[in-house]
């Protein structure tokens, strides 16, 4: 089974994003290769929805994997955020990516359909976190942001490829150790992790079965 694993870089507030981190401390992790005796691919995104929407789309070409997992940063959260639907939407007329594009409620593709499910088993995620201990939730979209580009045009390439991947977004919280004083509890980096290793368990069961 072939995994892909993408984060993202630093944007605007993010100083260091725990998305990268995790991908990061996944791919030097030897370990992870027994979860599902897989070929893994990892990647770091850039935080622009054109570069970064070509970037993923080049990379599942490329692989052709069996399991797509992407992670961003929703910094105010305090849980593990496992995401249902991916919008045809970029809208983000206050904030600039990290190349300046400010779009205003643009669709990602003009005749592409306005929503796409996640392919992956919400529900048992959830269920696999909540038995390690890890705080997690199911979220209805992922947002309108680099975060939604990149898994709104993941899961149209592998429509579009008629690959019989598994496709899905994560969203990560600010870990405690990055948050600042008073901003509320969340997980460690340490914990973000464990739980996102868990999900590439649980998957690499639900693949093989």
């Amino acid at each position: 089974m072939k995994l892909l694993l993408t984060g993202f870089e630093s944007f605007g507030e993010v100083a260091t994003n725990p998305a990268q981190r995790i991908v990061e401390a996944l791919a030097a992790d030897r370990a992870v290769e027994r979860f599902a005796k897989s070929l893994y691919t990892t990647a770091i995104l850039p935080v622009e929805f054109a570069a970064a929407g070509a970037r993923i789309r080049a990379l599942i070409e490329a692989v052709r994997p069996d399991l797509i997992l992407m992670l961003g940063v929703a910094a105010g959260r305090a849980a593990i955020s496992l995401e249902r639907i991916a919008l045809n939407l970029d809208d983000s007329p206050a904030r600039g990516d990290n190349a300046g594009a400010m779009p205003d409620g643009a669709p990602i593709e003009p005749d592409g359909p306005l929503a796409l499910a996640a392919t992956l088993p919400l529900v048992e995620l959830r269920a696999a976190l909540a038995a390690a201990g890890i705080p997690a939730a199911i979220s209805n979209h992922a947002g309108a942001y680099v975060c939604n580009h990149v898994f709104y045009v993941a899961l149209r390439t592998v429509e579009r490829l008629g690959l019989p991947a598994r496709c899905g977004f994560i969203h990560v919280p600010l870990p405690a150790e990055l948050r600042e004083a008073g901003a509320g509890p969340a997980p460690a980096l340490a914990e973000l992790v464990a739980g996102i290793r868990c999900c590439i368990e649980r998957l690499t069961v639900v693949e093989s079965s």
